[in-house]
């Protein structure tokens, strides 16, 4: 297994999506890249722990490759707006990859390159910086989509993401057919 660390607005959202891939073992919400030890959901909001909301992807790399999941990354939020993902604004909610390795920074840096310059026009403003000060979420934030869905927020913003993401990525789907 390998980890990966992504932020890129609400981690609801990316939590939601990951799950669904194959290859993904877990994927859990929490905080990175800040200066408070252990912050909380409140204090990250607040926006002066310099954390970023993120998730952190278990994955197998015979199924599914950190170079895919980046993939992923570039279609379920926009790169190109700085400290903000739709009406959700503030650092914590920066595009963001955390590399865990010297093989994820290069990954990360050809994907910026590669892929998400292909996708969008204007300038990718996504932050590629080594994983610190990394902690899980408080429970309530786990599984969140799944424990919630009919919340207005998770209506109206997180299931439209998702409809897009799985008719684009529908080969790469837990239980797809194509998989018997």
């Amino acid at each position: 297994m390998e980890v990966a660390t992504l932020g890129g607005g609400c981690f609801w959202c990316l939590e939601a999506i990951y799950q669904q891939l194959k290859g993904v073992r877990n994927v859990r919400s929490g905080y990175a890249g800040g200066h408070v030890q252990n912050p909380s959901y409140r204090e990250v909001c607040a926006g002066t722990t310099g954390h970023a909301e993120v998730c952190r992807i278990e994955f197998d790399p015979d199924v599914i490759s950190f170079d895919e999941l980046l993939g992923v990354f570039w279609t379920i939020h926009n790169p190109t707006t700085l400290n903000r993902q739709g009406k959700d604004v503030g650092p914590q909610y920066r595009s963001v990859i955390f590399y865990h390795n010297e093989e994820q920074k290069n990954i990360a840096v050809q994907s910026i390159l590669n892929v998400a310059s292909d996708l969008w026009s204007s300038e990718i403003v996504t932050e590629v910086t080594p994983l610190s000060n990394y902690s899980d979420a408080e429970e309530d934030h786990k599984d969140y989509y799944n424990q919630n869905g009919q919340n207005p927020y998770c209506a109206i913003v997180i299931s439209p993401k998702i409809a897009k993401f799985r008719t684009r990525f529908q080969s790469k789907l837990k239980g797809n057919p194509s998989d018997n």
